[in-house]
């Protein structure tokens, strides 16, 4: 456990989320035997279905425990704010070890986007806490049909840092192949793991902060466009979904005033249908590119990264939307952020 002189100005809270029956309980279990992870305060449903009384040292209260590898775990009985705030409390006082990061376990029909949106929106967390890597599971079996049918499947898949399938071993190739285009068609940044690699680095799905994940800005593959997907429900019926990533690019450098006005323009009118932005912005006036990342409403800092990639220094932003039209939402962009220019990447 980190010593209390090593305590973050602003700890990172991670998200452990997918579908029902997607192998969350199975990774979280595996994280928290994890040594790497041992300055981790874990956030949890029950203790009893992460599978935790067979390395559990300590029970602290009716609601804590500490485990031999040395995470925190605890049960949220109330609202997700108030189990932060308590750790936080505790902390500070002395009465539980010093953690360094925060790893909540969502529900598998949860939308990410409210437990993501909790440290901003509570006056307390955000002097102390900010949001680090979400972490989604799908199932290799189920995964393509849930993501056919459900919203919340796609969300999960769209908002994520790390995607980590399971029960590989189950599954058919071309099945895999198929689910590994459709998550590349929702979250074109995210890299994909495989929770059967005997080699996978648990820890390293977690313990990245702000500025190694702007080093995932550039997929291999590259920005390119998607063609709509049209959720189907289990009769036939279409839902009203319609997820699809949309790439803006832009030759010249860009003001930054004006882009913060058309992005908080945008957020503010269609922030629950933008279900993520991620880009690396050239400028006017800046020699270093700025990245920037956001969740629906919720937009983290801006970070200069240190150079460019490469010599390309168009400014690139991909959304993954729905239900936007792409043409409307690169004309605002126009129009709003005066930027004569542009071009869309295939």
């Amino acid at each position: 456990m980190a010593d209390a002189r090593d305590i973050p100005d602003f700890t990172p809270v991670n998200l452990l989320t997918g579908f029902l029956g997607s192998g969350k309980t199975t990774l979280l279990s595996r994280l928290l035997k994890d040594p790497a992870l041992n300055d981790a305060a874990v956030l949890i449903n029950e203790f009893g279905e992460a599978g935790l009384d067979h390395h559990l040292v300590e029970q602290l209260d009716t609601d804590m425990v500490l485990l031999q590898s040395g995470c925190l775990c605890c049960t949220v009985r109330g609202e997700l704010a108030e189990a932060i705030r308590d750790l936080h409390a505790r902390r500070e006082r002395g009465e539980i070890p010093p953690f360094r990061r925060i790893v909540v376990e969502s529900t598998g029909l949860a939308d990410p986007f409210p437990v993501l949106s909790t440290i901003k929106a509570d006056p307390v967390l955000r002097h102390h806490f900010r949001p680090g890597n979400v972490v989604t599971t799908v199932d290799a079996v189920n995964g393509l049909r849930q993501l056919d049918t459900y919203v919340e499947s796609n969300r999960q898949a769209a908002i994520a840092d790390r995607i980590v399938i399971t029960k590989r071993d189950l599954c058919a190739d071309d099945a895999l192949d198929a689910l590994t285009a459709r998550l590349a068609s929702l979250n074109p940044d995210a890299p994909v793991f495989d929770a059967t690699d005997a080699d996978l680095d648990l820890a390293g799905l977690v313990l990245d902060e702000a500025v190694p994940r702007v080093a995932l800005l550039q997929s291999p593959s590259g920005f390119y466009c998607d063609a709509p997907l049209q959720l189907i429900d289990a009769d036939g019926g279409g839902h009203s979904a319609d997820f699809r990533s949309i790439v803006i690019s832009v030759d010249q450098p860009v003001d930054w005033t004006a882009f913060g006005l058309w992005m908080t323009m945008l957020l503010n009118r269609h922030g629950d249908r933008v279900i993520r932005v991620k880009g690396i912005l050239n400028i006017d006036g800046e020699e270093r590119p700025v990245a920037i990342h956001g969740v629906q409403h919720l937009v983290h800092t801006p970070v200069h990264m240190q150079a460019w990639p490469d010599e390309d220094r168009r400014s690139r932003i991909v959304f993954i939307v729905d239900g936007l039209d792409g043409n409307l939402l690169k004309r605002s962009f126009e129009a709003f952020a005066m930027v004569p220019r542009m071009s869309a990447v295939a």
